[in-house]
C-alpha cells in the first residue's frame, strides 16, 4: 500500500510499487490531463509536481511518491485558471495541445524556483518537447507571468 496526496486529496493505492506514477494517475485515479508521450522521460508530456519539483511521471515509480504531495495539471488551481494557464490562452500557445499540460507544469515549477527568469533560463529550464514548435509563444507566456509577478 502506498499513500500520497494528489491535488489535495489523500489516496492509498494497492499497486505494484514499480508502477510508473503516470499510470496510477491516469488508469487508477482517472485523471487524464497528464499525458503519455515517450515513456522514457524525455518529452515531458507526463510532467507533474512531486513535493513541488517537476518530475517525469512516466519514469517515476509510484513507490517514490510514498507520503508525497503530488500536483497534476488538474490541481494547479481548483477555483480558476492558474495565471500561467491564462497567459497560455492569451498568448495562443497551444497548437495540437498534447504537450501543454506537461509544458505548463514544467513552466510553473520554473517560476516557483525562479520568479524572474531570463529568456535563456526559460529556454534551458523547460526541456519539454513541443512537436508544433510553439517555443517562442511559451517563452512569451512565461515572461508575461514573471512580469506580472514582479509588479505585485
Amino acid at each position: 500500500m502506498i499513500t500520497f496526496q494528489l491535488n489535495g486529496v489523500n489516496h492509498t493505492m494497492d499497486v505494484d510499487p514499480s508502477t510508473p506514477l503516470l499510470w496510477v494517475i491516469r488508469d487508477h485515479l482517472k485523471l487524464k490531463g497528464t499525458k503519455f508521450g515517450c515513456g522514457a522521460g524525455q518529452c515531458g508530456a507526463c510532467t507533474v509536481h512531486v513535493n513541488g519539483k517537476a518530475v517525469r511521471s512516466c519514469v517515476f515509480p509510484v513507490q517514490e511518491a510514498k507520503a508525497a504531495n503530488i500536483t497534476t495539471i488538474e490541481g494547479l488551481d481548483s477555483t480558476n485558471l492558474h495565471p500561467l494557464q491564462a497567459k497560455w490562452i492569451e498568448k495562443k500557445v497551444p497548437q495540437c495541445g498534447y504537450c501543454q499540460p506537461g509544458m505548463i507544469m514544467s513552466a510553473v515549477a520554473l517560476l516557483e524556483n525562479n520568479s524572474q527568469p531570463s529568456e535563456s533560463e526559460i529556454r534551458s529550464g523547460i526541456t519539454n518537447i513541443c512537436r508544433c514548435g510553439t517555443y517562442n509563444r511559451i517563452v512569451s507566456a512565461v515572461k508575461a507571468v514573471a512580469s506580472e509577478q514582479e509588479k505585485q
